[in-house]
């Protein structure tokens, strides 16, 4: 029990490893790792299984489970319907083509015969948008009758496959022509660039300049642009910067004075930076043209004091177990590095960004400049030296390992191996 005997308050720690799972398969990189404390704990220790996708994390039935949804379910002890299936259903009860946000949007931008930008991540997966939610987009844009729509996409690779974006966007393309042809795909970007959350400023630079002055290549079929970056040897996730080319050569649907945005993404962390640089007055991390008369709305609250218009405001969860630590008096620690510092935070923590009365929170920063098989240890081991000398001082510390789900991802077999070793021997020094 957490700190039942003031006296002599036991000590709990909460050790997520981000990615780490069950192998459903023999040759998994689980079975050439070394995890003396990991089969140690199996051994000894009671376990279980518990399921971290669909109905049970908040997401359509068969829909996979992600970092988000499964400290948000984690930290408030129960099922809350994530922002996927929130969105659908209003979709499909209608409700979505009466929402407030995005019709200040559509009136904005028929007051000043302006046009209406939709930005966000286009793939199959569903981490951080959903293609059913574009396309409802272009649906609103129809019935709104607004006559000027622009698409400005990231291609995704990291939570899809890494060389969709072609098949994708021919799709789209194609559903374009049929239905909704006032709309244009006005520029592809990576997510790489677009959804850096790391501070990397340079790549939400030239994300802006690419939305707003058209910088990079040109293309005049995007699918076409991003089989020839496939031919370079650039993958979904780093497809770089290109805009449809216009008759003069100029780049088509740039935004400017007096438009509309609506980013799409629903997932907060990843959306965060850039609009920060289309919407925050005292931004300085680089120049950017400022865009006067300008409406932007976000699918979610991204964070609290943003100048947006918000289309589904968050759900209040509360009591997440963060709070009801803090109403008992107990003191707790949160740490992870950058890749998931926001999710030991604002979603442990139930949407709410401000700590509870007794909580710290510590930021390790993520190794910069390096892909993550490269350095499949990440910043584990300082973590790990951190919670050593600090978890004397707390009744409860929540631990985020995230290399399972980064190093995991780059599908680097022997990185993974290593990122397993570094979880075993990490976790290791904790539980003694």
């Amino acid at each position: 029990m957490l700190g039942a005997n003031k006296k002599g308050p036991k000590k709990t720690a909460l050790l997520i490893l981000d990615g780490f799972g069950v192998p459903q398969v023999s040759d998994s990189p689980f079975s050439q790792a070394k995890l003396s404390t990991f089969n140690f704990l199996e051994k000894f220790f009671p376990i279980t299984c518990l399921q971290a996708s669909g109905l049970a994390v908040g997401l359509p039935w068969g829909e996979e489970g992600n970092s988000e949804v499964g400290h948000l379910t984690i930290g408030s002890g129960r099922e809350i319907w994530h922002h996927l299936p929130r969105i659908s259903i209003s979709i499909q009860n209608g409700s979505f083509f009466k929402n407030e946000a995005l019709l200040k949007a559509a009136d904005h931008v028929r007051k000043n015969n302006s046009k209406l930008h939709l930005i966000g991540l286009f793939s199959s997966g569903s981490v951080h948008s959903y293609a059913d939610h574009l396309y409802a987009l272009l649906e609103f844009s129809k019935r709104q009758n607004l006559g000027q729509v622009f698409l400005h996409l990231f291609t995704d690779g990291r939570d899809s496959q890494d060389m969709e974006a072609e098949i994708f966007f021919g799709e789209l393309t194609l559903r374009i022509s049929s239905l909704y042809p006032f709309a244009k795909i006005a520029s592809v970007i990576g997510r790489n660039y677009a959804m850096d959350r790391d501070a990397n400023w340079n790549k939400i630079e030239a994300s802006y300049d690419l939305f707003v002055d058209g910088k990079g290549a040109f293309y005049e079929d995007p699918a076409e642009y991003i089989k020839n970056q496939y031919a370079k040897g650039i993958t979904d996730e780093f497809i770089e910067p290109a805009s449809l080319k216009d008759d003069s050569g100029g780049a088509v649907g740039r935004i400017s004075v007096g438009d509309a945005c609506v980013f799409f993404n629903f997932r907060e962390d990843s959306a965060r930076e850039l609009t920060r640089a289309f919407t925050d007055e005292g931004f300085d991390n680089f120049f950017r043209k400022k865009l006067e008369n300008f409406i932007f709305v976000t699918m979610t609250q991204y964070e609290k004091g943003e100048k947006v218009l918000v289309a589904f405001p968050p759900i209040d969860v509360g009591w997440p177990l963060s709070r009801v630590i803090s109403q008992a008096g107990l003191k707790q620690l949160h740490i992870a590095e950058t890749e998931k510092y926001a999710h030991v935070t604002y979603f442990f923590n139930g949407g709410t960004e401000e700590a509870f009365p007794g909580e710290e929170r510590i930021l390790i920063p993520s190794v910069p400049g390096v892909n993550f098989d490269e350095r499949p240890e990440m910043s584990a081991e300082k973590i790990t030296e951190t919670v050593l000398e600090k978890m004397a001082d707390y009744d409860f510390v929540l631990i985020n390992f995230a290399n399972g789900d980064m190093v995991g991802h780059t599908g680097n077999f022997e990185a993974t191996v290593k990122a397993l070793e570094t979880l075993d021997l990490c976790a290791g020094k904790i539980v003694k």
